[in-house]
């Protein structure tokens, strides 16, 4: 039985044999190759306009200052007139210490002031009077009449009225920035605003006894806000300080808000090759908020006429960037290698060289050099496939 079944195998594998000699003498050595049949594909014409690139982003927002509004003497607050959220101006009162002590410290300084006023006149009383006898010496001396011991008396006395009375100005001095310390020290218990803005956080409650530096509340300035993100080594070199940009946040999605690159690095972070950037943004409608999560949009590129073709044409052949070009005159489809410019999600910019004809939009990967194609025509209430002729 298995004899019989080899005896067939072999009997059909040669004539099989027999049939592809045959076809190969009579086709002339020749292999026959079926047509390739047209591809079905949609296509898109090239178009002439601006086109920018951009860079998205992301980072968080940050006010354009921020500080703390702390006391530097220690002391009980008796009055907060400020609690979050609420605006302040420049020298607006935000918290008020207990003063009496400070009050009676001025008071004090006060009246050491004027003893040493009163001193200071005395002292010059003095020095006058010593003055006129040391003149009254000089004269009886001068006649013989004055003995020179009468003339040193009065010298050394004019000498000592007048050490007195530099003492008494040099007191009065003393007692004046004394003074002029406890009123710093009494305005130091008038907590204000430095610039204006709103109440970010307080810390403390009326009532509390505070040491000098303590935190009562924090200001923030948020007329403009501070965008802080980061670009990666290869995006580095496309952003410029004044470049625009735009950002979006969760709380506000169908809203642009523009801005301009402020700040950027000058290096990268060795961990994470990425560098900080900032980006200024006006915010007169106060929508924005310190913390928010923000998207950015830099437009790191932007012409405003350049040849533009759909990105769903551009494909990659062999590491190098080509489309795919259809002549309405044929049905063939013609690989065309090309130089990019700006690439948008949309949309690429082609540099060189200059496309005429139709670009192939989908089906391209079905494609080669050369291969037949299908277009699509689209008629008032019908769509069918045409070839192209």
């Amino acid at each position: 039985m298995k004899k019989k079944i080899l005896i067939g195998v072999a009997i059909f594998f040669g004539i099989f044999l027999i049939w592809r000699i045959s076809s190969l003498i009579f086709s002339g050595g020749k292999s026959v190759r079926a047509p390739r049949s047209p591809v079905a594909v949609e296509v898109d014409s090239v178009s002439y306009g601006p086109i920018r690139e951009v860079r998205q982003l992301t980072g968080t927002i940050y006010p354009q200052y921020q500080y703390i509004a702390a006391p530097k003497v220690s002391g009980r607050i008796l009055l907060i007139r400020k609690r979050i959220g609420d605006p302040v101006r420049t020298g607006e009162l935000i918290a008020q210490i207990d003063d009496a002590e400070y009050q009676q410290s001025v008071i004090e300084a006060e009246a050491n002031l004027k003893i040493a006023q009163a001193s200071l006149a005395e002292s010059r009383s003095q020095f006058e009077l010593a003055g006129q006898e040391k003149e009254r010496a000089e004269q009886l001396q001068a006649k013989g009449i004055a003995s020179p011991a009468e003339l040193d008396a009065a010298v050394t006395n004019f000498s000592a009225q007048k050490s007195r009375y530099a003492l008494a100005e040099a007191q009065v001095e003393q007692r004046e920035a004394a003074l002029k310390s406890a009123r710093i020290r009494l305005g130091y218990t008038r907590l204000t605003a430095s610039k204006p803005g709103f109440i970010g956080e307080r810390f403390v409650d009326e009532g509390a006894l505070l040491a000098p530096n303590a935190a009562v509340a924090s200001v923030v300035g948020i007329d403009s806000v501070i965008v802080r993100t980061t670009v990666i080594e290869r995006v580095y070199n496309q952003i410029r300080i004044g470049q625009k940009a735009s950002v979006t946040v969760d709380a506000f999605q169908a809203r642009r808000f523009p801005g301009t690159v402020s700040r950027i690095a000058p290096m990268l972070q060795e961990a994470s090759r990425v560098a900080q950037m900032e980006v200024e943004v006006r915010n007169d409608s106060l929508l924005l908020k310190p913390g928010m999560f923000a998207r950015v949009e830099v437009v790191t590129a932007e012409k405003d006429s350049a040849q533009i073709v759909s990105a769903l044409a551009v494909v990659s052949r062999n590491g190098e960037s080509g489309i795919f070009v259809v002549n309405r005159d044929d049905s063939i489809a013609h690989y065309v290698p090309v130089k990019t410019g700006i690439v948008t999600p949309d949309h690429v910019e082609i540099l060189s060289p200059v496309i005429t004809g139709l670009i192939v939009t989908l089906g391209q990967h079905l494609l080669d050099n050369g291969s037949p194609v299908l277009l699509p025509k689209t008629s008032p209430g019908t769509t069918q496939v045409e070839k192209v002729q």
